[in-house]
């Protein structure tokens, strides 16, 4: 048979080793990030948030910051399934992930006025982002056995 130059995915081939590395700390990254998009977007066209570029409660920061940690958790799990080997360490670095965007969001956000939130809110985001991923992973592995 002639090869033309086209990669095949087999069950052993290098791109096949990536994606089982790779793939289930983007399936918990995605999980997370489509989650909390869709909430936010569903909050602020139901009313519950106001429109978009417009200042909110410090109440609304925090309902924000308990679903957005309930989204932490579930990434961190889906993670955590989806790893055949060394799930933690799929979610520990999952964590790191949102830890760093956490830390990108905080910094961009700091001083960008009344409509980005009270300080308190991407200091406690960034906090949480680690532990709720880790929790999520810690129930994947429960949900093993």
């Amino acid at each position: 048979m002639e090869d033309h130059g086209t990669v095949r995915i087999t069950k052993s081939g290098p791109v096949a080793g990536v994606l089982r590395r790779v793939g289930p700390v983007l399936a918990g990254l995605l999980t997370t990030v489509v989650l909390s998009v869709a909430t936010d977007a569903f909050m602020h066209s139901s009313g519950v948030f106001p429109p978009l570029g417009q200042p909110m409660a410090d109440g609304l920061f925090l309902l924000a910051l308990a679903y957005r940690s309930g989204f932490g958790v579930a990434g961190g799990f889906v993670a955590g399934r989806l790893a055949r080997r060394r799930p933690m360490r799929h979610v520990a670095v999952l964590g790191l992930v949102g830890l760093v965007l956490s830390a990108l969001g905080t910094i961009a956000t700091w001083d960008a006025g009344p409509e980005f939130g009270p300080k308190w809110y991407p200091l406690a985001v960034l906090i949480t982002a680690f532990p709720t991923t880790w929790w999520g992973g810690l129930l994947a592995g429960r949900s093993r056995c």
